[in-house]
């Protein structure tokens, strides 16, 4: 048999190591390993970057989409400072018409008229009296129906958001938990929701039907919530959360509001007490001696004193509101 040598056996098994090292450590040093490592590289990279941009394209879209919510919003607000007087009815919680209540404006002056008339007074205080009658008080009216319905309003709403959120939270619609609000509050907060359901069921985006809150109910708090809605409905994100928020928002806005009332009562019990100090001096004096005052109407010279003590008492008087009423 044919036999090999040693030099041989030895040739041959250098040739089997170095072919098996050979296979083994060319990719790690050959270009082509190097290439395709660098491609992986770059593919990598290339992925992550349009998953980045992805990110931030979704994160600018979302924050356009809450810009224009907020523009539209602003608009809305621009175009609603000055309401109608129908609107100014509505808002103080009156199913009055706005000819309704301009015929019980002029029946309210013709009987302040007429009561004038009979004591006998000069005719430009019966027209004075006449026009405070028929257009100062009833507006007076409207301003204090709708802040006490404001109140109301504001003091109900905090419950009425949390009801919202711990529905959210165990799966119900955003409108069937508007609509148990809608049945199960007290007024106005009621009142205002079944207006939000009745327009829903009508075909009114939900957004834009919350924003309708504000005209009725003219206050930061309902402007909030309408904007929240707003926002959510058109961008997306945790209703619960932003809602849960926004309860402690006016919970927190409620705090702050007693906490002004509480400090400033101080001052505006000495501004009641100032304004009033000279009525209550000039009628212990007419009581005392009817006499000594009576020339402040009866003679030309104390009636132009009397004409400018109640100018600047009423200058004042306004100077100390503003300066005791705080706007947060």
């Amino acid at each position: 048999m044919f036999s090999l040598g040693p030099m041989a056996v030895a040739l041959l098994a250098t040739v089997a190591v170095g072919g098996i090292a050979y296979a083994l450590l060319y990719p790690l040093i050959s270009s082509e390993a190097r290439t395709d490592k660098r491609l992986k590289e770059i593919t990598v990279a290339e992925i992550e970057a349009r998953r980045a941009r992805k990110t931030a394209d979704a994160a600018t879209s979302r924050r356009q989409q809450v810009e224009e919510s907020l523009k539209k919003v602003e608009e809305r607000q621009k175009s609603r400072r000055n309401p109608p007087l129908s609107a100014r009815i509505h808002q103080a919680g009156l199913d009055w018409s706005k000819r309704q209540f301009l015929i019980g404006s002029g029946v309210i002056g013709t009987i302040v008229a007429l009561i004038a008339l009979f004591f006998g007074l000069s005719w430009y205080v019966v027209l004075g009296l006449t026009f405070a009658a028929a257009v100062g008080l009833p507006r007076w009216l409207l301003s204090y129906l709708k802040k006490k319905r404001e109140a109301r309003f504001i003091d109900e709403l905090p419950n009425a958001i949390d009801v919202i959120v711990r529905g959210v939270k165990a799966g119900l619609p955003l409108n069937d938990c508007i609509r148990v609000i809608a049945a199960e509050t007290s007024e106005p907060v009621k009142g205002e929701f079944r207006a939000i359901v009745e327009s829903t069921s009508i075909g009114m985006p939900l957004g834009e039907a919350c924003g309708k809150m504000y005209d009725r109910v003219p206050l930061p708090e309902s402007n909030f919530f309408g904007i929240v809605i707003a926002i959510q409905q058109s961008a997306g994100g945790s209703l619960a959360e932003a809602l849960a928020n926004l309860s402690r928002v006016l919970r927190e806005r409620k705090k702050m509001k007693a906490k002004i009332d509480a400090m400033s009562m101080e001052a505006k019990a000495s501004a009641v007490i100032i304004a009033a100090l000279p009525v209550a001096v000039m009628l212990l004096v007419y009581l005392t001696s009817p006499g000594y005052i009576e020339l402040l109407w009866t003679t030309p010279t104390g009636r132009m004193m009397l004409a400018g003590s109640v100018v600047w008492m009423f200058t004042g008087t306004m100077v100390m509101r503003r300066m005791i009423n705080f706007d947060f």
